[in-house]
């Protein structure tokens, strides 16, 4: 799926925004992911890594987080940093447009609070390094996903993430504030945790 997406826009028959289009693009979505692959990279690997990363989400400690995210990844950790005690938000400029597109993975608001499951957010960092890897390699493909999303191909874009995203804890794919939220559930944990990757303003 990820090759029939890159190829129908490689001969237009998915066509493309101008670069004026006020929506998500190809080159902002593999910013993200070019930054953000380290870090889910770092999280699935490392466990000592990934438990002091939650311990810092739940005690809301920005300062140790840069540090943490500044040690496997320069480029994310450029960017603006944020918790809410049950997730964490990197947002990443979009130097043409006032917004940036956060990326993050979160337990949904009012279900619980100062809470990160490790062994949940390893699992999902796992899920999705496939995807994330497209991204990061292949331009074609994350234009194609873009185009994708701005035009509400729900059914689509899930197609082509279910593609590469390949656990049965994977519950949903939607397309929500110019992006996508990737919504999990794994039988550990009896929260659902999203990996969004969303417009925001700045």
């Amino acid at each position: 799926m990820a090759v029939w997406l890159s190829k129908n826009v490689t001969k237009g028959l998915i066509k493309n925004h101008p670069q004026s289009y006020t929506g998500i693009t190809g080159g902002i979505v593999q910013k993200v992911a070019l930054g953000m692959l380290p870090f889910y990279m770092e999280i699935a690997s490392n466990r000592s890594y990934a438990e002091e990363w939650s311990k810092a989400i739940v005690c809301a400690d920005l300062d140790h987080m840069k540090i943490l995210l500044g040690s496997v990844s320069k480029l994310a950790a450029k960017q603006g940093l944020g918790t809410n005690g049950i997730g964490y938000f990197v947002d990443f400029d979009d130097k043409h447009h006032p917004w940036s597109f956060s990326n993050g993975t979160t337990i949904p608001p009012s279900k619980v609070r100062f809470h990160f499951s490790t062994r949940v957010h390893r699992a999902i960092s796992r899920a999705v390094i496939p995807f994330y890897r497209q991204l990061a390699s292949n331009r074609v493909f994350a234009d194609a996903l873009a185009v994708a999303i701005r035009r509400k191909e729900n059914e689509l874009v899930e197609r082509v993430v279910r593609g590469l995203v390949c656990t049965p804890a994977l519950k949903s794919v939607s397309i929500e504030e110019h992006g996508i939220v990737l919504l999990f559930k794994y039988p550990s944990s009896k929260y659902s945790y999203e990996n969004l990757l969303i417009r925001v303003p700045n």
